[in-house]
């Protein structure tokens, strides 16, 4: 049974970072182009966060500006090398100057920072509380103290319970609404993009959250295909086929990701054929269950796919900068 790469001898977690805001409208795209602005100069280009102009540039306080740089990175908008900070080919897919939806208004680009966020171990509580909690329903500080024990028993450095609680409180707001409150800033009542993919919701028991497992219609068969491939290579390198059980269970599988029931992850296994032009091929010969790989496809290359979930590509865009350019910039 593959256990993940959080039992890793040399992993090494992350419970922070984020300055305990969860992602927000806005910031990514702020993020993408300050990065974009700057990637092509001979200096250092990452005071574009730290220096001392960049709290008046983005328009947010210190800690916000951090936040913004933590999200872009885990989300897979911008890479950070060892003294430059570049976009990345996601990036420049969403949020480019043909960007499919600088303004995330489609589920697929949801779904596809989902993936980042929740298909690899950058993040760890997302990543552990994904694929390693073992109920459908928590409370929060269950996930605190699982964590806190999983830690332990890791034998991780710097993951107190206060730093675990506040990563826990910061990825149920990443997922789950919040409810208005008179002493809300307008910042607070900004709802982070992902909870419209309403994969984690309340219960009628007060503080009990559920995760939702079930078919995920806004789930686009590029963005599927992406993740499958990010998955493949990531975790089973050349094999040229891969089990249901491993697509459905393991840890950093597209099953576990996007929650997905067993009927609900063969239907699209199924329609991964067409989806991949004939790269992956659903199999069920003799009770055996597998996907086949007629080639490996870069990852990089996956994201041609994730086209096709957008109904009009760059030109959506162009309508949206227009319609939204006076909110684009209200958002901190």
């Amino acid at each position: 049974m593959l256990r993940g790469p959080l039992y890793q001898d040399n992993y090494r977690p992350q419970l922070s970072g984020h300055g305990t805001f969860p992602l927000r409208y806005g910031w990514l795209k702020k993020a993408f182009d300050a990065v974009r602005k700057t990637e092509g100069e001979d200096s250092d280009n990452r005071r574009v966060f730290s220096g001392s102009d960049a709290i008046a540039h983005f328009g947010v306080g210190k800690n916000m500006v951090a936040s913004m740089r933590h999200w872009a990175n885990v989300a897979g908008i911008i890479e950070e090398r060892a003294n430059r900070i570049v976009t990345t080919w996601l990036g420049k897919l969403i949020f480019g100057a043909e960007g499919l939806d600088p303004y995330m208004e489609d589920p697929a680009t949801s779904w596809l920072l989902h993936w980042h966020l929740c298909g690899r171990d950058t993040k760890t509580t997302w990543f552990w509380a994904f694929h390693h909690y073992p109920s459908i329903s928590f409370e929060r500080e269950a996930l605190v103290k699982g964590i806190k024990k999983f830690a332990e028993d890791r034998e991780w450095a710097r993951a107190s319970v206060v730093t675990i609680r506040r990563d826990v409180a910061c990825f149920v707001r990443t997922y789950v609404a919040q409810s208005a409150s008179g002493n809300s800033s307008y910042e607070d009542g900004l709802e982070s993009p992902l909870t419209e993919l309403g994969l984690i919701k309340p219960t009628a028991r007060r503080d009990v959250l559920r995760f939702v497992r079930g078919p995920k219609p806004s789930l686009g068969a590029g963005v599927f295909c992406y993740a499958v491939t990010d998955f493949w290579n990531r975790s089973f390198g050349n094999a040229n086929t891969l089990s249901f059980e491993a697509l459905r269970h393991a840890p950093g599988s597209p099953g576990r990701v996007f929650l997905l029931e067993e009927n609900d992850l063969v239907d699209m296994l199924v329609a991964l054929e067409e989806a991949s032009d004939g790269i992956y091929i659903w199999s069920e010969t003799a009770g055996l269950k597998q996907l086949i790989r007629n080639q490996v496809l870069p990852a990089v290359e996956a994201l041609n796919y994730v086209k096709r979930d957008y109904p009009a590509g760059g030109t959506q865009a162009s309508r949206q900068q227009s319609r939204h350019k006076e909110l684009h910039h209200a958002v901190g």
